[in-house]
């Protein structure tokens, strides 16, 4: 069974994933805020690179997914630590229609946050680096969230599955 399980970061992991990307820098800073809403919010790469300014609410922390897998619509909240990062992002930010977007004002490329993701995990010197992917940050967040809440139900509707059974591999991960 575990060969079958997802690979779940630790916290330990996570500190030392999101210590790599300097923030100075505009791409790494990006990059960052990027994971911290995959983090956070267990954002799929698609739907993260797609997220608009007008799909974040700064005063109540919401975070609206648009057209999610399956064209749903979801809404999520992210800590008040995390706002307060992307108020400072939006001044820094280039005009764009994107939240996150490149230096350009463009959308970032899933294959740059793939490439991103996997560079920053090789180099926090992570176990099993080779299965660290964007969708492992999205694993990690139901897995908290489940540890958590102990509420697969809550797990479901964070993720946006439809199918109960799709969310049931959390309970495996946490009872390992």
């Amino acid at each position: 069974m575990t060969d079958k399980l997802p690979k779940v970061l630790t916290k330990l992991e996570v500190e030392s994933l999101l210590e790599q990307p300097n923030p100075r820098y505009f791409s790494p800073h990006r990059d960052y805020l990027i994971m911290r809403l995959m983090l956070k919010a267990g954002l799929r790469a698609a739907e993260v690179v797609s997220l608009r300014p007008e799909h974040v609410d700064l005063m109540s922390g919401k975070v609206m997914v648009r057209e999610g897998k399956g064209a749903k619509d979801r809404t999520l909240w992210v800590g008040e630590e995390l706002i307060g990062e992307l108020e400072e992002w939006m001044d820094r930010r280039p005009e764009s229609d994107w939240l996150l977007p490149t230096r350009k004002g463009t959308k970032v490329a899933t294959s740059h946050l793939r490439r991103s993701v996997k560079r920053y995990a090789r180099d926090a010197d992570i176990d099993e680096v080779e299965r660290v992917s964007p969708h492992t940050l999205r694993h990690t967040f139901a897995t908290c969230l489940y540890r958590e809440s102990g509420r697969i139900r809550v797990v479901q509707k964070a993720l946006g599955h439809s199918d109960l059974s799709t969310t049931m591999i959390y309970t495996h991960i946490v009872d390992e």
